[in-house]
């Protein structure tokens, strides 16, 4: 079985943009919101691959919790960490789905030099990038870490 250590996950530029504009303002803790099966389950790190027109890593945080539950709940609790202005603007992205997921991360760390996909998919010796994500090793995290200084 494969070390599950790190997890790359997929995210619009947008939402990249302002988890960064965020961080800078001072946020600790921000949330990801997504559906109740959303991985990661367990990890030690986030990557943050931001999709089309990028197409490349731009960045790494530490993984704190994934919560799944009732949308309501979960916004009054974690409202604050997401990049949602408003509570009818996450309800609106959510469309009102009996569960949602939080992916709660720390110390975002956007990169100096983001990999491009062309380097990633040679780094891990794949073609392409599976759309929900996917676990790296220690080792594999590790490399990327130093690709992005």
């Amino acid at each position: 079985m494969k070390e599950k250590y790190a997890f790359v996950m997929m995210v619009k530029e947008k939402w990249w943009q302002e988890f960064c504009r965020l961080s800078h303002e001072g946020r600790q803790v921000l949330s990801y919101v997504s559906g109740p099966r959303a991985p990661p389950k367990m990890a030690s790190l986030l990557f943050f691959y931001i999709s089309k027109p990028a197409g490349n890593i731009g960045g790494y945080a530490e993984f704190v919790e994934r919560k799944v539950g009732r949308p309501e709940e979960l916004w009054k609790e974690h409202g604050d960490e997401t990049v949602f202005g408003s509570e009818g603007e996450y309800f609106q992205f959510i469309r009102w789905k009996q569960k949602a997921s939080f992916i709660r991360f720390k110390n975002l760390q956007k990169a100096a030099n983001p990999i491009p996909l062309k380097n990633v998919c040679s780094l891990l010796g794949v073609n392409k990038l599976a759309r929900k994500g996917f676990y790296i090793s220690k080792e594999t995290a590790e490399k990327m870490i130093e690709l992005m200084k």
